[in-house]
């Protein structure tokens, strides 16, 4: 029996794991009405984009370590 090889997708990137979970939230956030699971998707969204602030900040070729 011969095994049958498994066609791998390309690795997705922490950016595109962020983007893809805060639009999918964003779409969410579009039909739940008010009350505390909306405000936890709210709170779950700023999350994500401070999350990717921070990743371009360290990112960034002008951060340096102190010399």
């Amino acid at each position: 029996m011969q095994q049958q090889q498994r066609i791998r997708s390309k690795p997705h990137t922490f950016e595109d794991q962020i983007a893809a979970e805060k639009s999918r939230l964003e779409q969410e956030l579009a039909a739940t009405p008010h009350g505390p699971q909306r405000d936890a998707m709210v709170k779950k969204i700023r999350q994500l984009d401070t999350a990717s602030h921070m990743h371009d900040w360290l990112k960034s070729p002008e951060l340096r370590p102190p010399q």
